[in-house]
C-alpha cells in the first residue's frame, strides 16, 4: 500500500515539473515574441524607404491603385451611381484590384483578356438560354448540363495550346467562370439577363479605370523596362569580366576573403543574366499588347530583345567559368600568373569595354560603332598567344616522357593489384565451421582497408597531379582559353545588337560624336572617338 502511494507521489511530482517546464517554455516564447514586436516599427520604416529609393515607380503605382480603388468606390458610395448600376458595383472594386498591374503593357493584357472573355462568354450563354427556352423544364436542364460539360471541356483543352496558353490564358479562365454563372443561375433565376448586363457594365467601367491610370497617369512601360534591363546586363557582364582578372592577377589575398564574407560584387554581376530568361519573356510578352508610345511611333522589337537575352546567357556561362577559376582546388602560382598580367588584364579590359560600347549604344538608341572590335583587341590576343609561345616547358614539360612514365607505372601498379585480389586458390576452401569465422575476419579487414583508400583516394589524386611538372600551368591555361572564348562569342553579341539596332530603328551612327567609355579594370582608361552621343529618345 505504501509502495503504492509512493508511486502516486512520485507520478504528481513528474507531472507538476512537465507542467512547470511547460509554462516555462511558453514564457520564453512570449519574451521573444515580444522582443521582436518591439523590433518590428524600427524595421518597417527602413524596410519602406528602402523599396521606394530603389523603384520610386513603386511609390507612384500605389498612389494610383489607391485612386482607382477610390473612383470605383462611389458606384457604391453615391447613391444615383448605385442606383444606376446596382449590386454589380462590387465587380468594378475586384476589377481594379485584379486587372491594374505595374506596368501598362500587363495591365492591358489582363484588362482586355477579362473584358473580351466575359463579353464572349456573355453572348454564348444567351444564345444557349435562348435555345433552352424553346423546350420543357427537363430537357433544359439535359441541355444546360450538355453545353456546361462541352464548353468547359473545350475551353481547358484550348488552354494547353502553346499560344493561347502564352496570351489568353486568363481571358479563357474569365470566360469559363462567366459562361457557368450565366449559364446555371438561369435555370434557377428569372432575371439573369440584368444581372448580366449590371456586371459587364461593372467590369466595363472597372477595366476603364486600370486603363485610364495605366496608359495616361504615369505609365510604366514594359518594354522600357525590358530595353533598361538589357543595358544592364550588358553592364553587368563587363564588370564581372573585369573583376574576374583582377581578383585572378592580385597580389593579396586580404581583397578576397573580405568580398567572400560579403555580396561577391563579380557574381552580382552576372546574376542578373542567368536570371533573365522569365522576366525577358514575361516583360516581351506585355510590351507586345502595348501601343507605339515612342517619339517616331516604331513598333517595339520585343522578340529581337528576347534573342539577345538568349545570347547573353550563353555568354554569361562564360563567365561563370572564369568566375569558377578563381575557387578551384589546385591554383597557378602566383609568380607564374604574373608572366601573364600584363596581356589578360589588356584582353579582359578590350572585351569589357566593347560590352560597355555595346550597352551605351542601347542605351542611347545608337547603333554601334562599324570600328566597336577595335586593333587593340586583336593586338591584346596576339600578346596573350605571344606570351603563352615564349613558356613552353610551363605547359609542354621539360622531359615530355616523365608524365607518362608516371602514368604507365601507375597503371602497372593497378592491374597488379586487381590480379591479386581477383585471384582465388583452392586450398584456401574450407568446409569446417572456421571458415565462417575467418571469412569475417576478412571481410572486415578488406572494408578498413576499402575505407582507407576512399579517405586517402582524393590526397593521392592531388600528390599525383600535382606531382606532374606541367600542372601548375594547367589552371591558367584553362582560365586563358576561357578569355579567348569570349572574344570569340563578342561576334554574336554584336550581330545580335546590330539587328536590335535595325529592327528598332536606332540612330544612325555619326563619326563626329565622340564619347569616353572607363572600365573598372586597373590601369585602363579607353576612350573612342567615334561614338554617338547622348541624344533625345
Amino acid at each position: 500500500m505504501f509502495n503504492k502511494v509512493h508511486a502516486g507521489m512520485e507520478m504528481a511530482t513528474d507531472r507538476n515539473g512537465e507542467s512547470t517546464k511547460t509554462m516555462e517554455d511558453w514564457g520564453k516564447r512570449i519574451e521573444i515574441f515580444a522582443q521582436k514586436m518591439k523590433r518590428f516599427p524600427g524595421l518597417v520604416w527602413p524596410t519602406m524607404w528602402k523599396v521606394g529609393r530603389e523603384d520610386p515607380r513603386r511609390v507612384i503605382h500605389s498612389l494610383k491603385v489607391g485612386l482607382s480603388l477610390t473612383l470605383v468606390s462611389l458606384l457604391y458610395l453615391m447613391e444615383p451611381l448605385f442606383k444606376g448600376i446596382g449590386q454589380g458595383a462590387i465587380w468594378a472594386v475586384m476589377t481594379v484590384v485584379v486587372v491594374l498591374e505595374f506596368t501598362a503593357g500587363a495591365t492591358l493584357c489582363k484588362g482586355l483578356n477579362r473584358g473580351f472573355g466575359t463579353l464572349l462568354a456573355g453572348s454564348l450563354a444567351f444564345f444557349i438560354e435562348y435555345i433552352s427556352n424553346e423546350s420543357g423544364r427537363v430537357f433544359r436542364a439535359i441541355f444546360i448540363g450538355a453545353a456546361v460539360f462541352l464548353v468547359g471541356a473545350a475551353a481547358t483543352y484550348m488552354r494547353f495550346f502553346p499560344y493561347i496558353k502564352k496570351n489568353y490564358d486568363y481571358g479563357i479562365v474569365i470566360f469559363l467562370l462567366t459562361f457557368n454563372l450565366i449559364t446555371v443561375s438561369s435555370y434557377r433565376v428569372e432575371n439573369v439577363l440584368k444581372i448580366a448586363h449590371e456586371r459587364f457594365y461593372s467590369i466595363a467601367i472597372g477595366c476603364g479605370v486600370c486603363l485610364f491610370m495605366s496608359l495616361l497617369i504615369f505609365p510604366n512601360w514594359s518594354g522600357e523596362d525590358l530595353h533598361h534591363s538589357t543595358v544592364f546586363k550588358l553592364e553587368g557582364l563587363g564588370k564581372s569580366i573585369a573583376g574576374c582578372v583582377n581578383e585572378y592577377f592580385s597580389d593579396s589575398n586580404t581583397e578576397v576573403t573580405e568580398i567572400k564574407s560579403s555580396e561577391d560584387p563579380i557574381y552580382e554581376g552576372y546574376k542578373a543574366v542567368l536570371d533573365s530568361k522569365s522576366i525577358d519573356e514575361m516583360l516581351a510578352l506585355h510590351a507586345s499588347w502595348e501601343p507605339r508610345h515612342s517619339r517616331y511611333c516604331h513598333r517595339f522589337p520585343w522578340q529581337q530583345y528576347v534573342k539577345l537575352g538568349a545570347v547573353l546567357r550563353h555568354f554569361g556561362y562564360t563567365v561563370v567559368a572564369l568566375h569558377g577559376c578563381l575557387q578551384t582546388e589546385i591554383q597557378t602560382p602566383r609568380s607564374v600568373r604574373a608572366l601573364f598580367k600584363d596581356p589578360c588584364i589588356r584582353l579582359a579590359g578590350e572585351v569589357s569595354k566593347v560590352l560597355m560600347e555595346l550597352a551605351d549604344s542601347i542605351r542611347k538608341r545608337c547603333h554601334c560603332s562599324p570600328e566597336i572590335l577595335s586593333d587593340h583587341l586583336h593586338e591584346a590576343l596576339q600578346d596573350l598567344n605571344t606570351a603563352i609561345n615564349s613558356q613552353p616547358r610551363l605547359f609542354l614539360g621539360s622531359n615530355n616522357n616523365q608524365a607518362s612514365n608516371m602514368l604507365a607505372l601507375a597503371a602497372a601498379h593497378a592491374s597488379q593489384k586487381q590480379q591479386k585480389g581477383s585471384g582465388v586458390s583452392l586450398s584456401s576452401v574450407k568446409t569446417d565451421s572456421s571458415a565462417l569465422s575467418e571469412w569475417k575476419t576478412r571481410r572486415a579487414s578488406e572494408q578498413s582497408k576499402e575505407a582507407d583508400r576512399k579517405c586517402l583516394r582524393p590526397q593521392l589524386s592531388k600528390i599525383a597531379i600535382t606531382s606532374l611538372e606541367f600542372s601548375e600551368a594547367l589552371p591558367f591555361a584553362a582560365f586563358a582559353s576561357l578569355l579567348v572564348e569570349m572574344v570569340a562569342k563578342l561576334d554574336q553579341i554584336i550581330e545580335e545588337v546590330e539587328e536590335l539596332g535595325r529592327t528598332a530603328s536606332f540612330k544612325e551612327y555619326h563619326h563626329s560624336d565622340q564619347i569616353v567609355v572607363t572600365c573598372e579594370t586597373p590601369h585602363i582608361n579607353v576612350t573612342r572617338n567615334n561614338l554617338p552621343s547622348h541624344g533625345p529618345d
